[in-house]
């Protein structure tokens, strides 16, 4: 039987190079980021929803949702927040049970990554995976890789669970706030743990 593993972590931690390390591995991904990227989608029903809910000015000049503008929409307004999580949330709630159900099947280890994990719970997980990063090497990230406004991904983290909540949930832990080839030695150094979860 697979064992299914929560990864998660704060915005900016890399928990995208970790799933790739894990893959590297043999470990079959299920990014929920993705998936909602997936289903937002032009002319599919959780566009079509969002757009009807926050109208045509959160869709770019190519037809696709202006991510940017969205977020600045709704983060700001918890109602609007509230909003937008009830129209997506479902449905990619419904996409990750599908596709864990068949990569169970196929793999020893499933890994779902899945930001607010430690907000919205572990039901069904084997165990969590935590990828731990100090708040200012977050930050650095946020800002000069993906470039997003410093006072933007600082809001961002603000409504995440702290380290502290995160680490307290998990089972491993991977710390990353320094190279990839460190990275890359501390998800070998957890891989044993991961593969033991089956028998825990």
């Amino acid at each position: 039987m697979a064992v299914i593993l929560g990864l998660t972590g704060g915005i900016g931690s890399g928990k995208s190079t970790v799933s790739a390390l894990l893959a590297d591995r043999g470990a079959v991904i299920i990014d929920a980021d993705a998936i909602t990227r997936e289903l937002q989608e032009p002319g599919l029903p959780v566009f079509d929803a969002i757009v009807a809910r926050f109208g045509s000015a959160v869709v770019g000049p190519d037809g696709r949702l202006d991510r940017q503008h969205l977020a600045d929409l709704v983060f700001p307004r918890p109602e609007a927040l509230a909003d937008l999580n009830a129209i997506v949330h479902p449905a990619v709630g419904i996409e990750v049970a599908a596709r864990l159900a068949t990569a169970a099947v196929a793999a020893a280890v499933v890994v779902l990554d899945i930001p607010l994990l430690v907000e919205t719970g572990r039901s069904g997980l084997d165990g969590i995976l935590v990828v731990d990063t100090s708040t200012d090497v977050a930050l650095d990230r946020l800002v000069t890789s993906r470039g997003l406004r410093r006072e933007d991904a600082e809001q961002r983290m603000a409504r995440q669970a702290t380290r502290e909540q995160r680490r307290a949930a998990a089972d491993l832990v991977i710390t990353n706030d320094g190279t990839i080839d460190e990275l890359a030695l501390e998800v070998e150094r957890v891989w044993p743990a991961i593969l033991a979860l089956a028998a825990s």
